[in-house]
């Protein structure tokens, strides 16, 4: 179990450490197709991508301006925050109680992957010891006349 979760976590800081220099160099020269999909519409409450309303069209351009003029990813994001809240932002802010949108998915797919290998581990346990299998014999819980029966069934096939 405590290798299951030493494997996890590898896995997950490997993720973490590829992903990191992508975003790196996204940020500081960003693109309006990257930002479309991460700032939402506060008429139509969609991605920008997906919005076609004048507010739209218009943050938009204020976008366009501003990677013009060299703003970082961020820093696009910091100035849209402080015109139109935080609901401008698609995903939400790894801060406080909007954390838990970001840990609960993870939390919960540690704990299927532990609840569903220790189900895994108890049935393939469970089977080695029902008949046929390694722990019993194939006869394990007949009564005896059932037993006996079965004997002279199989006697009168084997002549």
């Amino acid at each position: 179990m405590t290798r299951l979760l030493a494997l996890l976590a590898l896995v997950l800081t490997l993720g973490a450490l590829v992903a990191a220099p992508g975003a790196l160099a996204s940020d500081a020269r960003p693109t309006l197709g990257e930002l479309e999909g991460e700032v939402m519409c506060p008429t139509c409450k969609t991605t920008l991508d997906m919005s076609r309303s004048p507010v739209a069209d218009s943050i938009r351009r204020f976008i366009t301006g501003r990677i013009d003029a060299g703003d970082s990813k961020s820093e696009i994001k910091t100035r849209l925050v402080e015109e139109f809240g935080q609901a401008v932002l698609a995903e939400p802010s790894k801060r406080g109680f909007n954390l838990l949108a970001w840990v609960l998915p993870l939390v919960g797919i540690v704990l299927a992957a532990i609840v569903l290998g220790g189900l895994a581990y108890k049935w393939s346990r469970s089977r080695g010891t029902r008949g046929g299998g390694p722990g019993g014999a194939a006869g394990d819980g007949l009564d005896a006349d059932t037993e006996r029966k079965l004997d002279e069934e199989l006697a009168r096939f084997e002549d």
